[in-house]
């Protein structure tokens, strides 16, 4: 594979909300991208896919498509089946209906160890029953590209610590998993799938228990490992206001209307799917949508005088 330079520089300058980014709109970075061929870029198709635990359907027909070095964020109530759908894209969970395409085959068409090394997970949380180092948990992120007796080699350390810098946890290489608070945890995960170099990365809520400082940097992170790698990155997000900062298509779940548990209400670029009147409908909350300049990111915020409790101070 050959890379070559790329032709453009891509700005990125997102205000996020009125004061919180203020400094990233005085001055703007830049993330210097290379060129990936469209070959070398994983897509992935999911098309008709349905799944039900038992008694209870989570996901009805869902069918969407992630382009190659695309940033995806699926957007949802709780309950919705996101973290359901991630399991099923990451071939933890078997569909009941419907077919994944992972690149030009099918999902199941591929070896475990061939998928490990094109897809990177990261789920919300996870039970630890040994304290492993940091270091030692996101070298199992090398796994699998170990040789025939399993030993980390140079290349799994450079690798390792190339991850552990990218997510601010180089300090914390010694420590036991045990011994680091839920969001410094978060970021080793995140650091562990950094370091397979996956084609598609799935995460579940990366931004979950981490404060705002750290959520802003690890969609950063993403973003310049999209932009830098042309990696497929499709993320579950509860906030609204990342989501659409940072990705170029979301799909917004919600009930079908079968009633067998939850499919696509609607999909595309952020601007047009977080709408007030949609995210009503899906939220059962008011909110206002809006931009702070023609070219940013939509807004979301919550129209505080249509809550109760405003309602009923403000009589």
């Amino acid at each position: 594979m050959t890379v070559r330079k790329a032709r453009y520089f891509y700005e990125i300058s997102i205000t996020y909300g009125d004061s919180l980014l203020a400094s990233e709109s005085k001055f703007p970075y830049f993330v210097t991208a290379f060129y990936h061929p469209p070959e070398y870029r994983m897509q992935v198709q999911v098309s008709r896919l349905s799944f039900s635990y038992p008694r209870w359907p989570v996901l009805d027909d869902v069918t969407f498509e992630a382009k190659g070095g695309e940033f995806l964020s699926v957007l949802g109530p709780n309950g919705s089946g996101k973290s359901t759908l991630l399991r099923l894209l990451a071939r933890i969970l078997l569909p009941e209906a419907g077919s994944v395409v992972l690149g030009d085959r099918p999902l199941a068409a591929y070896f475990r160890n061939d998928l490990a090394r094109i897809i990177g997970f990261v789920p919300q949380e996870m039970n630890l029953l040994f304290p492993f180092t940091v270091m030692e948990m996101v070298l199992m992120g090398r796994t699998p590209y170990a040789g025939k007796w399993g030993f980390e080699n140079r290349e799994d350390i450079l690798q390792a610590n190339k991850a552990m810098e990218q997510t601010d946890i180089m300090h914390l290489a010694g420590k036991p998993m045990t011994a680091i608070s839920g969001g410094e945890r978060q970021r080793v995960l995140i650091a562990r799938a950094l370091a397979q170099r996956p084609k598609v990365l799935l995460l579940d809520e990366p931004n979950a228990h981490l404060d705002l400082s750290h959520q802003i940097e690890i969609f950063r992170i993403l973003q310049r490992q999209r932009l830098g790698q042309g990696t497929t990155v499709i993320s579950v997000s509860h906030d609204l206001n990342l989501a659409a900062a940072f990705s170029t298509s979301v799909i917004l779940l919600g009930s079908s209307p079968s009633g067998g548990g939850n499919t696509v209400a609607a999909s595309g670029r952020p601007e047009q799917v977080l709408t007030a009147e949609r995210i009503k409908s899906i939220f059962h909350t008011d909110v206002r949508v809006d931009r702070q300049s023609a070219e940013g990111p939509v807004r979301i915020s919550l129209a505080l005088e249509s809550l109760p409790n405003a309602k009923r101070e403000s009589s």
